[in-house]
C-alpha cells in the first residue's frame, strides 16, 4: 500500500496532541479533529509551546516548528479526516464513545485508510466490530507523553491483515518511535505487566508504613527503575491508572489487577498527579 502522508487525530487532548506532535516533527501532514474550534486551537497553542521549549533546547531550528505547524490542520467535522492514509483515535476510553466514533469514520475514509485506536486498556476486536472492514483497524497504543517515550504497541486482532499491521508498524518506525508487536489481549504487553506492579507499590505504602519517597527511592536505587512507582502514577495521572486497573480487573479477574483503595480515595479528592499539582507529591 501506499506510505502514509496524512494522519488524522480524532481527540486533540494530552494524547492526541502528543500524536499529532510526533507526526508534524517526522514532516507528515496532520489533520486534527476537535468538537470545538476553541479546543482545536487550544490544542495548537500546547503544540506550539511544546515545539518551542524544542527550539530553545537546540532539538529543532524556528523554521523547522514553523513548518511544522504549517502541517497542521485543525477540524470540528469528521468528515474533514476523508483524506487521511492513517486516522489514530485518542478519545475517551469509553466503548460506546469508541463505537460512535469508529462507525462515523468508517462511512467517510476512504477504502484503503487505515483506522487506530490508541485505547490502553479496551479490545480493540470489539472496536473494530462496528466496522465494514475490520481487517483494516489496528492498534496503535502511544506512551504519555507522546512526544518523550518511544515506545509504541502496534496491536494486531484476529481479523487485521498483514498488510495493515506491516503498514501500522512501519508507520511507527518512520515517525522515530520503537515499536513492538501485540495481540489483542487485556492490557497488551506494558500495562499487562505495568498495572498490577503498580498497585503493588500502592499498597506497600499502606501495609509497610513507609512514604511515598522511600518506596520510590527503594525501587530507583534498589531494582535500578528510572523513576519510582508513586512518581510514575503521578506522571500517568491517577485516574487514567484507575481506569486501566478497572478494566483489566473487569477483563481478567485477578486481584492485583483493582485499583487499590488508596488510589480510588485520591481520584476521589481530585488528586490526580502532576496534572492537578497534587498526587502523591505536591507540583
Amino acid at each position: 500500500m501506499a506510505e502514509i502522508s496524512r494522519v488524522g487525530v480524532v481527540g486533540l487532548g494530552t494524547m492526541g496532541a502528543g500524536i499529532a506532535q510526533v507526526c508534524l516533527q517526522a514532516g507528515l501532514e496532520v489533520v486534527g479533529r476537535e468538537i470545538e474550534a476553541e479546543l482545536g486551537e487550544a490544542a495548537r497553542g500546547r503544540i506550539d509551546h511544546y515545539l518551542s521549549r524544542g527550539v530553545e533546547k537546540g532539538r529543532f531550528t524556528a523554521e523547522d516548528k514553523d513548518a511544522a505547524l504549517a502541517r497542521l490542520t485543525t477540524v470540528t467535522d469528521l468528515a474533514g479526516l476523508a483524506p487521511c492514509d492513517l486516522v489514530i483515535e485518542a478519545v475517551f476510553e469509553d466503548l460506546a464513545v469508541k463505537h460512535e466514533t469508529f462507525k462515523a469514520l468508517d462511512a467517510i475514509v476512504g477504502a484503503e485508510t487505515i483506522l487506530a485506536t490508541n485505547t490502553s486498556a479496551l479490545s480493540v476486536t470489539q472496536i473494530a466490530e462496528v466496522t465494514e472492514r475490520p481487517e483494516r483497524v489496528v492498534g496503535l497504543h502511544f506512551f504519555n507523553p507522546a512526544p518523550v517515550l518511544p515506545l509504541v504497541e502496534v496491536i494486531r486482532t484476529d481479523r487485521t491483515s498483514d498488510e495493515v499491521f506491516d503498514a501500522a508498524y512501519a508507520f511507527a518506525q518512520r515517525i522515530g518511535k520503537e515499536p513492538v508487536a501485540c495481540n489483542d489481549t487485556p492490557g497488551f504487553i506494558v500495562n499487562r505487566i505495568l498495572i498490577p506492579l503498580l498497585n503493588d507499590c500502592v499498597r506497600v505504602l499502606d501495609e509497610a508504613r513507609v512514604s511515598p519517597d522511600d518506596v520510590d527511592r527503594a525501587m530507583r536505587f534498589g531494582a535500578n527503575w528510572p523513576i519510582g512507582p508513586c512518581a510514575l502514577i503521578d506522571l500517568i495521572g491517577v485516574d487514567v491508572h484507575v481506569h486501566a486497573s478497572e478494566a483489566l480487573h473487569a477483563a481478567l479477574g485477578e486481584d492485583r489487577m483493582a485499583p487499590p483503595d488508596r488510589l480510588l480515595e485520591m481520584q476521589q479528592a481530585g488528586n490526580l498527579g502532576r496534572k492537578t499539582g497534587q498526587g502523591f507529591y505536591t507540583y
